[in-house]
């Protein structure tokens, strides 16, 4: 089982700092949630229906009807590589693990390249994508990614591209052409849990090709998503309004923490989280744990990642952290 943040308990446990006293910059979801309106009753009685409006809404969303809704992201990420023969995929890294993971228990053979540009040449059928990238905070430029889907398309190769802190800047993203007749062989993953916050409602979309949709759904089963979690998310997807205030403020917020920390190391930046380069890396994130500031830290590649504080206390808390850092 892979390591990832959000492990706050078992961090206080080691510490011996109480789980209250904690600041949480460990995850890169949004510290304002969606507010989350009340459920009807039946939701906790009946079982899902798929015309309940959860699909109607995504599709306004995410300008695109080719999807399937799935209990996180994470459920495709295990199970999509199970619909391709086995064969070469080509992983533009760092990347998030649990991709890398999944293809290589399913078989296939991995090959872990710096940069989009050394996927492509690496001729491999398959490319998997984290854009913007997790950990690194690296954006690919919209058309660089289509073209790329593109090469891969003339060889009948596939791009798979994860998209879960894509929401906040949406002109970046190609979930509207997934499976379209311009890139038929794009997947592009989406989830709920970042950018609206509701990581604990587990949905998730897969955008893409019909026939591989239609397997995904046959090995998943029926009431992948529960009842309540549907109407959750079917309200987040169509507040329209709450989605344009909460992109000024999250570019906004992630502004700011990138300054903030700048002098810890050269700085990378996606609207909900930075990522911080520095050979400090292990110590950093000890001197913040230290002071009960929970990060994530990435030590093989050099890298540790800063979520949004939720609150301006808190911005002054980990603003004095950084502060009174005295690098060795």
């Amino acid at each position: 089982m892979l390591e990832h943040g959000g492990r706050l308990r078992r961090a206080a446990q080691k510490s011996g700092i109480h789980l209250s006293d904690w600041l949480d910059l460990s995850t890169g979801i949004n510290p304002d949630v969606y507010p989350v309106p009340l459920i009807d009753p039946s939701c906790w009685q009946r079982l899902p229906e798929d015309d309940d409006g959860l699909e109607a809404a995504a599709a306004a969303y995410y300008g695109n009807d080719r999807l399937l809704a799935l209990p996180g992201s994470q459920a495709a990420i295990q199970a999509l590589p199970g619909l391709f023969l086995p064969a070469a995929v080509a992983c533009v890294s760092p990347i998030y693990e649990e991709h890398p993971l999944a293809w290589q228990r399913a078989g296939h053979r991995l090959r872990r390249v710096p940069t989009l540009q050394r996927a492509l040449a690496a001729s491999t059928p398959n490319i998997l994508l984290c854009n913007p990238s997790n950990p690194t905070a690296v954006t690919q430029a919209r058309n660089a990614v289509l073209d790329a889907a593109d090469q891969l398309k003339r060889s009948g190769g596939w791009l798979v591209v994860d998209e879960a802190f894509a929401d906040a800047e949406p002109e970046n993203s190609l979930v509207s052409l997934a499976g379209g007749i311009d890139a038929p062989n794009l997947i592009v993953l989406r989830s709920l849990g970042k950018f609206f916050g509701l990581a604990g409602a587990r949905v998730g979309f897969l955008f893409g090709d019909a026939e591989k949709l239609k397997h995904l759904r046959e090995m998943i089963g029926p009431w992948a998503v529960s009842h309540p979690s549907r109407a959750v998310a079917t309200a987040a997807l169509a507040d329209f309004a709450w989605h344009a205030t909460a992109r000024t403020k999250l570019l906004a917020s992630s502004q700011r923490l990138a300054d903030l920390l700048a002098p810890l190391g050269v700085v990378g930046r996606t609207a909900l989280f930075c990522t911080v380069r520095t050979p400090l890396v292990a110590s950093h994130f000890e001197y913040f744990a230290r002071r009960a500031i929970l990060t994530r830290s990435f030590d093989h590649y050099g890298l540790l990642r800063f979520g949004l504080p939720g609150n301006e206390a808190e911005w002054q808390r980990l603003a004095t952290a950084v502060h009174e850092r005295k690098v060795p």
